[in-house]
């Protein structure tokens, strides 16, 4: 007959005294508790392997951190999984190496690995890795990428479109989607769930940039530019902004390396457009000479705006606006990104040139005809001498108080 062993009590377990060797604490079933030497209590179950008979040991953790009821709860499921022809010990080693495989294949470390391979300009992506680390990672960051369904990603995005900060919420989930993409590139997902969240979010608030589109107000604009006492190379910036119809992040960031004055032109890299999309902006001689005469003082540095504080950084994102509210222009009436409205209104509806040549020196998509994108010297006479027709204009508005009656030219058919 098998012997007959007495079940163990928390007394018993706790009052043992270790000895010069490791000692069991017998349960039953094959349960125990290994007493060590140095006082520390671990359960152990021995089972015998379905397939090879042979005997085995399978830890089920330590005394009191399992108690006896915990102990005896997982002694009972690994002796199910016995029952249905699975050995216990095989069955923990596939979880772990599973849980390792989720844990390396979790959102966040999916996320982070995307974020990395990205080369977008410095701030934007500071702003996208702190978009996923407030809003995202907290909810979602552990999870398995390949289990997270849309209404997850819709119970998570939603957080900040609750908050008021509907665009913000459209960039985010358009960053998680492109995070779903490549988790599917990479073999880590299958779909992408935020694909089917298309239309569930609130359609963001359309923000119009401020900006002065009468010419007399114009004129009086640019000689408060020409007339403002700060920072010699704010100044500078605010000087050259109204020729080059740019951003003003793409302004700001504009590097000597990208300059030719000689020829006159500036080469915006893809990687600091919107669009992504290399742009080429004709210098007009005004911007040319604004150009040259920051030339001794930033032409040894990266760029050509650099920061008052970080020479190594380029101006800060509030030089402009800040500038220009000290110079009396309130949000209401001007923005730094407003100076690419006054050159799309005017140019069209005073000076007469063409529509298309205007969106393309703005860097918006023009197509062809054919429906084909044009390339970033598309059409550069003609957009040269439009970019040099409105610097001249500009310095007329800025002579004559504003009263300037310029020729119209007819647009092309």
């Amino acid at each position: 007959m098998p012997r007959t062993v007495a079940p163990l009590t928390d007394t018993a377990i706790r009052k043992a005294k270790p000895g010069p060797k490791p000692t069991k604490l017998r349960d039953g079933g094959g349960l125990y508790v290994q007493l060590n030497p140095d006082g520390s209590r671990w359960w152990r179950w021995d089972y015998r392997r379905p397939v090879t008979g042979k005997r085995n040991t399978l830890s089920l953790g330590t005394y009191p951190e399992v108690s006896l009821a915990d102990a005896r709860g997982r002694q009972a499921e690994a002796r199910r999984l016995l029952a249905a022809g699975i050995d216990p010990g095989e069955h923990r080693k596939a979880a772990k190496v599973a849980g390792v495989e989720k844990a390396a294949n979790s959102f966040e470390v999916v996320a982070r690995e995307w974020l990395g391979k990205q080369t977008w300009k410095e701030t934007y992506q500071v702003k996208v890795a702190a978009w996923m680390t407030n809003d995202i990672y907290p909810w979602l960051g552990a999870r398995p990428i390949a289990d997270i369904s849309a209404q997850d990603f819709l119970r998570v995005i939603r957080r900040v479109e609750e908050r008021g900060a509907v665009e913000s919420a459209h960039r985010i989930m358009q960053n998680c989607g492109q995070i779903m993409r490549y988790a599917i590139a990479t073999g880590r997902a299958e779909r992408n769930p935020v694909a089917d969240l298309r239309g569930a979010l609130a359609p963001p608030v359309e923000r119009h940039h401020a900006a002065i589109t009468d010419p007399r107000e114009l004129g009086g604009l640019l000689r408060a530019i020409d007339a403002y006492t700060g920072d010699v190379t704010t100044r500078a910036a605010l000087r050259l902004a109204p020729l080059v119809f740019v951003r003003p992040g793409e302004l700001r960031h504009a590097e000597w390396s990208e300059i030719d004055l000689d020829a006159g032109e500036w080469s915006i890299p893809a990687h600091k457009m919107k669009m992504r999309q290399p742009h080429l902006v004709p210098l007009s001689s005004q911007a040319v000479a604004i150009i040259r005469d920051l030339q001794p003082l930033t032409g040894h540095r990266q760029y050509v705006f650099p920061g008052g504080r970080s020479p190594k950084r380029p101006l800060s994102d509030n030089a402009l606006t800040a500038a220009l509210r000290r110079m009396g222009f309130d949000k209401e009436t001007m923005t730094a990104h407003g100076f690419r409205a006054t050159a799309r209104t005017l140019l069209d509806e005073v000076l007469g040139w063409r529509p298309d040549l205007i969106e393309h020196q703005l860097a918006h998509a023009v197509r062809d005809p054919n429906g084909r994108a044009y390339n970033r010297t598309s059409h550069l006479p003609e957009r040269r001498k439009m970019m040099q027709a409105w610097a001249d204009y500009l310095d007329a508005l800025r002579a004559d108080m504003g009263n300037v009656v310029v020729p119209f030219k007819p647009k092309a058919a």
